[in-house]
């Protein structure tokens, strides 16, 4: 069994996959982890945010968060976005990322400074009845970009805030990620390179291998630290 008591995880984003995924690594009795969020809680998400309670509305995610974990791992927070000019100072000392952002500019620029950091990441999504979760080797080849880069023009990707999102659909992803977190700490990496999806509705599951695309940035451009800026996607609507 391995010891997770020295390890780090950095959760991007504690929503409605960052809480459970946050939930579980602490339960495994992770070393350290580094919560980052800027947001406060909000009534409408409670049904998905499971570390937030009503009398926590209003105050900062990362403050409750932190609160509700520090019985069982050190906490170490930071009230911020996951921005191009913070990215690399956040990963220093950790060992992976979990990333539960709800936009593509930060998934693409998480894919992006963990090339650049050397680090894995294990990147989640959840919309109606759908969710995925991929684990990402240090090296990228394939990296989050391979495969969803070109799948949306920039205005036609669907945001929480209008499609909905099914609650316990995203804390089975929550917990899927943080699975495939822990798996990646014990230097398991036979899931690495897959979309696991989750089918709510149908209640099915697959696991679907992806390779390399020609020219993705994980073999050139994103190996510089400009890349970080580079990104053409706009941010979507948060669904917090």
């Amino acid at each position: 069994m391995t010891d997770l008591s020295s390890k780090t995880a950095l959760i991007v984003g504690l929503g409605g996959l960052g809480c459970p995924a946050a939930l579980a690594l602490a339960r495994a009795k992770i070393g350290r982890l580094v919560l980052v969020d800027d947001d406060e809680v909000s009534v409408e998400n409670l049904h998905r945010q499971i570390l937030y309670r009503d009398r926590d509305v209003g105050r900062d995610k990362i403050d409750v968060a932190a609160e509700r974990l520090a019985s069982q791992t050190t906490i170490q927070k930071e009230k911020t976005r996951f921005l191009p000019e913070n990215a690399l100072s956040l990963l220093k000392g950790v060992d992976i990322i979990v990333e539960g952002s709800d936009n593509f500019a930060t998934k693409f620029l998480t894919s992006d400074a963990a090339l650049l950091a050397g680090l894995p990441v294990v990147h989640g999504a959840g919309i109606r009845w759908h969710g995925t979760a991929l684990l990402v080797r240090p090296q990228g080849k394939p990296c989050y970009r391979c495969i969803f880069e070109d799948l949306l023009p920039d205005d036609q990707a669907p945001a929480c805030s209008t499609a909905g999102v099914v609650g316990p659909l995203v804390g089975l992803v929550g917990a899927l990620m943080a699975d495939l977190a822990l798996s990646a700490l014990a230097s398991d990496w036979s899931r690495a390179g897959q979309v696991l999806s989750v089918d709510g509705w149908h209640r099915k599951y697959r696991a679907a291998r992806f390779h390399p695309r020609a020219g993705c940035g994980c073999d050139s451009d994103a190996a510089k630290p400009e890349a970080l800026s580079r990104n053409r996607y706009l941010t979507t609507p948060p669904c917090p």
